[in-house]
């Protein structure tokens, strides 16, 4: 149960430039009109990795210093943590200002409670096993295609960022993942994720002929 006056910092995060954190902020502001917080400020940022240099969620870890806010509203844990220990450092740091992270389907992960902690724990583990589990199919999946005799190297002249990937989205494709989630995961569209495909299909098609 939320205390009357309580204050939340909505924080949004999106993977790629092509998507918008608009859907995220409209979904937290009815939670917390709901719930009985009072937004004090939204934070939204597109990026996604372990290097990816969140200025914003640093602006919302530092009214939490601040205390200046009592949570932190995010639609799905992942959105906030980078790894499992990221994550679990910034929910101590959160935790020794009183400061708990509410997700959209009302879970609240506070460390101060035992269920927190473990509920944390275990959905961050997951997500780093899903990680590191896609980083060896990339690295089989690129095995694979050096075995078939592809080229994986970036030509001059080609796309800089599309063809610099193409050896990686090539890997995902053929490990079976679909294109979004790869576009999402390499921050390209899915329009370019096809294009990658189809241009590799085309020269498939003229190796054979």
């Amino acid at each position: 149960m939320v205390q009357l006056g309580q204050k939340a910092a909505i924080y949004c995060r999106v993977s790629t430039a092509d998507q918008s954190g608009d859907r995220q902020e409209r979904d937290l502001r009815a939670f917390a009109d709901r719930a009985g917080y009072e937004a004090v400020g939204v934070f939204k940022e597109t990026g996604s990795g372990a290097k990816f240099d969140r200025v914003e969620r640093r602006k919302v870890m530092a009214l939490a210093q601040a205390r200046q806010i009592d949570a932190v509203l995010v639609t799905e844990l992942s959105r906030w943590g980078r790894s499992t220990l990221d994550l679990l450092e910034t929910l101590r740091e959160l935790e020794a200002r009183r400061v708990s992270v509410v997700a959209l389907s009302g879970m609240t992960f506070d460390l101060a409670s035992a269920t927190g902690r473990m509920m944390a724990t275990m959905l961050a583990g997951i997500a780093e096993f899903e990680r590191d589990l896609l980083r060896e199919r990339v690295r089989s999946g690129l095995a694979a295609a050096r075995a078939r005799g592809k080229t994986l190297g970036r030509q001059l002249g080609q796309r800089p960022k599309s063809d610099r990937l193409a050896p990686k989205v090539l890997a995902l494709v053929d490990a079976g993942r679909s294109y979004r989630l790869i576009g999402r995961e390499l921050g390209l569209s899915k329009n370019t994720v096809a294009d990658i495909v189809k241009r590799r299909r085309v020269l498939d098609a003229g190796s054979i002929s």
